[in-house]
């Protein structure tokens, strides 16, 4: 195939990947990017990571390499700006699987929003700021298959090769607009992203399904046991449990809860294939539903203080004014969980909000005082 520009090199050995993190530490500025299998396999993980500097496109296995720490101390060092677009999930990730932390990151995607910029993903903003017509027709790709395509290679590639290019313009935006300063307190905020959860099974997760299904306590049994079913399935098949049974299959089943596999071929919502290949599983977890004990619904989440709930919406009314003021999504004002934070605690001064998270210095000095108003005039019932 024609590529654009030059391939990006492909790193699997670790000697090779020594050799690339030891000339990476001599770059003020690396751009990062990772692909993984959640559509692919029971438990997610990094199956790419990809690297480019001003110069230069790198992709780095993780399934061949063995020891990828190294690239930890390239994302801990506040001496190279790391740049990615819409780094939260790229983060949540890496610290999942390699427990890695994060400086001086610059997110093109969080520049764009601050911005007030109003279509953010990155093929758009390429078209829009580079000129740049990005192949997004490998999304989906299975990332810890190998060999991987041609294509794949060159759609990874792409993901990082114009992310430079693409952080000189934001930074261009964000100076001329003044939103510099804010920004960079957004990116701080955005290291430090919990790591993503090893994925783990909820066994009452069948009741968020049911309930708005409307079924009865006899059927949400049976649909329980239908989940624990799927979920032995995936995990031995080691795909995700939606591509063995979706909800809606689960929920059709649980509705129907057959005695015979001769009954599977009525319930419209279960294709052929899947009924002959489980049919006799099937069965077995409807019968063990229908003979087991009835489920008990898992215990409700204390009620919000109603007060708290009043004034969190005082302050996200106030947010959403500003926002539109502005022109930017409410979340760049503050996020949910700053409000929530507010609401409960309700500061009286601009001190007492010093530790509420997402609230950094930039935000207490351009919203501290507003913030503190709606606190007032809640009080006074206005």
């Amino acid at each position: 195939m024609q590529w654009p520009f030059p391939p990006a090199t492909y790193i699997e050995h670790d000697s090779d990947f020594q050799k690339l993190v030891k000339k990476l530490r001599q770059e003020p500025l690396i751009a990062i990017d990772t692909e993984s299998n959640s559509l692919h396999a029971y438990r997610e993980r990094v199956c790419l990571v990809q690297l480019s500097t001003r110069k230069a496109d790198y992709i780095v296995d993780p399934l061949r390499v063995a020891n990828l720490h190294l690239l930890g101390d390239l994302l801990a060092d506040p001496a190279i700006e790391k740049v990615f677009h819409a780094a939260e999930y790229d983060l949540m990730c890496l610290k999942r699987d390699y427990d890695f932390t994060i400086t001086n990151m610059f997110d093109t995607m969080i520049a764009a929003r601050i911005s007030g910029v109003k279509a953010v993903g990155l093929n758009r903003l390429l078209a829009d700021y580079c000129g740049v017509q990005m192949d997004k027709s490998h999304q989906r790709d299975d990332w810890g298959q190998r060999p991987l395509s041609e294509e794949g290679l060159l759609y990874a590639q792409m993901d990082t090769h114009y992310l430079p290019e693409l952080r000189d313009k934001m930074l261009v935006v964000l100076k001329e607009n003044g939103r510099l300063e804010e920004a960079r307190e957004m990116f701080v905020e955005g290291c430090q992203v919990p790591a993503a959860q090893v994925a783990s099974f909820d066994p009452n997760a069948y009741w968020r399904m049911g309930i708005p299904a409307d079924l009865n306590r006899r059927q949400m049994g049976v649909l329980r046991e239908l989940v624990l079913m799927r979920e032995q399935l995936a995990e031995e098949r080691d795909c995700p449990p939606f591509k063995v049974f979706t909800d809606k299959m689960l929920i059709a089943i649980a509705e129907a809860s057959p005695t015979h596999t001769n009954e599977l071929a009525k319930i419209h919502a279960l294709p052929t294939s899947l009924a002959k290949r489980y049919g006799r599983q099937v069965v077995s977890a409807v019968e063990k539903g229908r003979r087991g004990p009835l489920p008990r619904p898992p215990r409700r989440p204390p009620d919000v203080d109603p007060v708290v709930a009043e004034r969190f919406t005082a302050l996200r009314d106030w947010r959403r004014v500003r926002a539109e003021e502005r022109g930017v999504e409410s979340d760049i004002i503050l996020s949910r969980d700053a409000l929530w934070g507010l609401a409960i605690k309700a500061p009286n001064s601009l001190d007492e909000m010093q530790d509420i998270r997402g609230l950094g210095p930039w935000r207490l000095a351009a919203y501290g005082h507003e913030i503190l108003d709606v606190m007032r005039r809640f009080d006074a019932g206005e």
